[in-house]
């Protein structure tokens, strides 16, 4: 559905975020409206069939399962890196999962709340492999594809004046666009996040005759944003995404979660599945919601590793988005 599909919707639930009852205006519509790309590989991407799959879609289900009990009840809505803070102040979108970094003007006197870090990202470049370019301090010369009113574009100003680079830098209105010109050769180096690098490339004629450089010149620490003001959704959409995080280092799979709620001796464990304490009505949810949302979607592993890992056409390491206990940074605040 185009967004203009769901001004109808729109005004009501922005007048219920207004209020602080974003949760409550989901409840009522029985359904989450969840931004998304409109196609990254890995991400966000629909099929033929319309059926949608990747990282972020899988995040949205999650919070679908967890809120209203089940996964599928979640409308996925493409916006465009222009447009999606529009759509979410609008209130055409309940929550924003979307390749979007975290950043001091983007979360300081703005109308939008980060509910935390699920992709722990950077930006590189890409390359023709017969360019025989080891590094991105040798693009001198170059003709880099750039989206325009990013962070990615200011990132690779601040990158070409540290290194004093001769560049000539061109400007598209979308990835896809950004990327079409440098698969026609239009220029000679590409950049975005890795990720979406990664995502991207899949897509190219040939993937293999292009490699994505070593250099990561900037963190982009990539999360669920909502409209600031509504503490309690704020609540639960940190605590949602946190318990995803926290079910892995605890073991706590799609397969194994009913039976570690009923049978754990572990209080932290009991607390976060529902089995002892308040902890999901605190949140003004059932108090299984995580059984019931890992069951559906998995843990954070499950998720990353069928639509980024080894299990996807994109076979990306963990690295940094491993856990805390494996050498990355993912890592939970206590169920306590």
């Amino acid at each position: 559905m185009t967004l203009g599909g769901l001004a109808g919707i729109a005004v009501d639930t922005a007048e219920v975020a207004e209020s602080g009852s974003t949760l409550r205006a989901i409840e009522a519509r029985g359904e989450l409206l969840c931004g998304v790309d409109g196609g990254l590989t890995g991400f966000a991407e629909q099929d033929d069939d319309g059926e949608w799959s990747g990282f972020d879609t899988d995040l949205c289900r999650a919070y679908a399962a967890a809120i209203l009990g089940n996964a599928d009840d979640v409308r996925f809505v493409p916006v465009t890196t222009a447009d999606r803070f529009r759509a979410l102040s609008d209130g055409e979108i309940d929550i924003l999962i979307r390749n979007t970094s975290w950043t001091f003007a983007r979360d300081v006197g703005q109308d939008f709340d980060f509910a935390g870090i699920a992709y722990y990202d950077g930006q590189g470049f890409m390359v023709p492999a017969d360019l025989g370019i080891a590094s991105a301090r040798d693009i001198n010369g170059a003709r880099i594809c750039v989206q325009a009113s990013t962070t990615t574009a200011l990132n690779l100003a601040d990158f070409i004046a540290a290194n004093d680079l001769s560049v000539e830098v061109r400007e598209y209105p979308t990835a896809q666009s950004g990327l079409d010109a440098y698969e026609s050769d239009v220029c000679d180096v590409y950049t975005n996040d890795l990720s979406s690098l990664a995502g991207l490339r899949v897509g190219l004629a040939e993937p293999s005759a292009h490699i994505l450089l070593p250099d990561v010149i900037s963190k982009e620490p990539l999360g669920p944003v909502i409209r600031a003001g509504d503490s309690h959704f704020h609540d639960v959409a940190q605590w949602v995404l946190f318990t995803l995080i926290a079910a892995e280092e605890f073991g706590a799979t799609s397969l194994n979660v009913a039976d570690m709620a009923e049978t754990s001796r572990n209080p932290e464990i009991r607390r976060m599945l529902g089995a002892e304490d308040d902890f999901g009505g605190r949140l003004g949810l059932e108090n299984d919601f995580a059984v019931t949302m890992i069951t559906a979607t998995g843990h954070y592993g499950e998720i990353f590793d069928r639509n980024l890992g080894a299990g996807s056409e994109l076979g990306l390491r963990r690295g940094l988005n491993a856990q805390w206990t494996e050498g990355g940074l993912l890592y939970s605040p206590p169920f306590r």
